[in-house]
């Protein structure tokens, strides 16, 4: 593999080596240092963000995370057992929430896909079974064009989901969840938070 581009990371005032889609915004930044890529493995936890990932489709990340707070609050802190019981009264509320991305084929699909969060409780729950498609390996990538956009574990993932009834669940998408909540490890070798998940050592 060949070595790190001299754009591929950038060294921060603080000494900190980060992609440079995280080298700048204040906001990325947090977030990357912080909760991208790190162990979620609660139901609650992993519901939320396979909404915001599905929410964030066709769009850039930094807008779903600017309205991250307003989403929790519309959402019900993404509850799923709440998100289930929502009625048509609550689809109209947040079509007019203008805190919110509103996208009525998307809430229409977070309100469904938590009522199949709730079905799969039986079988072990919606966050065993995400982290039942961790790969045998991650990638190591040393630039951002090395970086994956799908994987066969993501696929097989989106598939497995939708036979459930999940919606907007598409590879793409599952790989970005399996990077954001430590399935994978796609963090650029050399940056200051690779290897730091406790997935991958």
């Amino acid at each position: 593999m060949s070595g790190p581009l001299p754009d591929a990371l950038i060294v921060g005032p603080d000494g900190l080596a980060r992609p440079p889609w995280a080298a700048t915004d204040p906001l990325l930044r947090e977030y990357y240092d912080t909760e991208w890529g790190l162990p979620v493995r609660d139901e609650q936890g992993v519901f939320e963000r396979l909404s915001l990932e599905a929410f964030q489709s066709g769009l850039s990340w930094r807008t779903v995370l600017a309205k991250r707070p307003a989403f929790r609050h519309a959402f019900a802190h993404f509850d799923p057992e709440q998100v289930a019981d929502f009625a048509e009264t609550d689809v109209e509320r947040l079509l007019a929430d203008a805190g919110i991305i509103r996208n009525r084929a998307k809430i229409l699909a977070t309100i469904g896909n938590a009522r199949a969060t709730l079905e799969m409780r039986p079988e072990g729950g919606l966050a065993e079974f995400v982290w039942s498609f961790q790969p045998a390996q991650t990638p190591e990538p040393r630039t951002w064009a090395e970086v994956p956009s799908t994987s066969a574990e993501s696929a097989a993932l989106s598939k497995a989901l939708r036979a459930r009834g999940f919606r907007f669940v598409g590879p793409t998408t599952m790989f970005a969840l399996m990077e954001a909540i430590g399935i994978i490890d796609t963090h650029l070798v050399g940056s200051h938070r690779r290897g730091t998940s406790g997935v991958w050592t």
